[in-house]
């Protein structure tokens, strides 16, 4: 309880912090990257090198209410098929400004619902990117599946065209949650499609879960991961609801009185931690797990995990290049974003140049700050010998931005030998110490610290 004291103490049930998936963050990128800028930094890919891909479908069959994803409901395939001829002609767009033998490390196909997407279609997206970035035998392409939206025919064309890793989104396995918040999903639905992936020979299987949702408590929370952990998921992540109905109004449907107090949502997460590290997995970063042999905890003992707009990867590449509507790029010089809107995204594209809107070019400032930020979040811990190294910045100042954040945090974050620490004590409050690095106000923009 003393520990609990000293959080709120200290924020953690006031704040509302961004995820720090990038840095800047995308709340603060601006009109100063234009198509051309984004054009330019695809023709600065060395040849040979390798990039990561991520295409964004912003299409569902039914629009759940808890998701606040850039995403349009469809009852027929008309738009879908629309859509994909317009990514051919983007990824066309990308290829002809690539550098010769550039190669696929990763791909994530995100949404959205990218399996609404009919076979055919699938295997004609899978040929284009194909030939415009080759794979190699380490490619990782991984695919968001919703278990009511999938079949047979479906997954002979993900498996065909190399899927090697699924995501599937949980939120919660209670009926009645699963009301509240308009996404309808048996255990039983979802252990079939686990079966039958795992029958077809898939590699790894990523879950989320998510707490703070209307009517959850405890012992709800403690029979959903329970039963997710059954199906023996190889990475885990439990992520914290945000109800922010002014930025997605669909979250009006949700009964805001029987969401859970701040304070609670700590307990949740906790419960769902605990339950997951009895089990055997191995903590990434600050909402996420894995078995351990998977790729991700080894990249985390090894000191080579690092933040993305998923979460956490262990991907090398310095390039992802992302594609649809309100897609994310990052490249070593800045980032890059689709227009968010599909119909002006749709008219770029078919005009012939990116619809990139908005981005930011990285300052050597951005850089160093984004850099801690990150080692922060995967580590809790600021290597003061890497920054130093990595980084032109005066020791005197480096420790002066340690000592600051020592002070704001004090009993939960530590100058030592090495550089800062976060205890385990604080490692609640670890997005919002690594907000003290930010040089760009975040304050009441993005969704609550839990």
């Amino acid at each position: 309880m003393e520990s609990v004291s000293q959080l709120a103490k200290l924020g953690l049930f006031d704040a509302r912090v961004a995820r720090y998936t990038s840095y800047p963050t995308a709340p603060n990128f601006g009109a100063g990257v234009t198509e051309h800028l984004h054009a330019e930094w695809i023709s600065s890919i060395p040849a040979g090198s390798s990039i990561s891909l991520y295409l964004h479908i912003p299409f569902c069959r039914r629009l759940c209410w808890f998701c606040a994803c850039r995403t349009q409901g469809t009852s027929s395939d008309a738009p879908v098929r629309a859509f994909v001829a317009v990514l051919k002609s983007e990824i066309a767009l990308m290829q002809a400004r690539l550098a010769p033998g550039v190669r696929l490390s990763r791909m994530y196909w995100g949404g959205g619902t990218p399996t609404l997407l009919p076979p055919d279609l699938i295997r004609e997206l899978l040929l284009a990117i194909r030939d415009a970035v080759p794979s190699s035998p380490s490619t990782e392409f991984s695919v968001e599946i919703d278990p009511n939206e999938i079949d047979a025919a479906r997954l002979d064309a993900l498996f065909e065209g190399g899927m090697t890793r699924v995501s599937i989104g949980v939120q919660d396995f209670d009926p009645e949650i699963q009301k509240a918040i308009g996404r309808e999903q048996s255990f039983e639905l979802t252990r079939r499609l686990v079966d039958d992936l795992r029958r077809r020979g898939l590699q790894g299987l990523d879950a989320d879960i998510l707490y703070g949702l209307p009517h959850q408590t405890r012992q709800t929370v403690a029979d959903s991961v329970q039963k997710l952990l059954s199906l023996s998921p190889d990475r885990l992540a439990v992520l914290g609801y945000a109800h922010v109905p002014a930025l997605s109004r669909r979250q009006l449907m949700i009964p805001t009185d029987s969401i859970p107090r701040p304070e609670e949502r700590l307990h949740l997460f906790e419960t769902a931690r605990d339950l997951i590290l009895w089990d055997g997995y191995q903590p990434v970063g600050i909402d996420h797990f894995a078995r351990a042999g998977d790729p991700l905890a080894h990249a985390r003992a090894c000191g080579r995990l690092r933040r993305s707009f998923q979460g956490y990867t262990d991907d090398r590449s310095d390039v992802l290049i992302g594609l649809g509507a309100s897609a994310i790029s990052r490249f070593p010089q800045g980032f890059s974003q689709n227009a968010p809107s599909t119909t002006d995204h749709i008219r770029a594209i078919r005009s012939g140049r990116f619809s990139t809107s908005r981005g930011h070019v990285l300052s050597d400032e951005d850089r160093l700050r984004g850099r801690m930020i990150e080692q922060l979040l995967c580590d809790f811990r600021i290597s003061r010998a890497q920054i130093l190294a990595r980084f032109c910045i005066r020791p005197e100042r480096l420790e002066a931005l340690f000592l600051q954040c020592a002070t704001s945090f004090p009993g939960v974050v530590q100058i030592t030998g090495h550089g800062l620490e976060i205890t385990d004590a604080g490692r609640p409050l670890a997005r919002m110490i690594a907000r003290s690095f930010d040089a760009y106000d975040q304050s009441g923009k993005t969704q609550g610290a839990l």
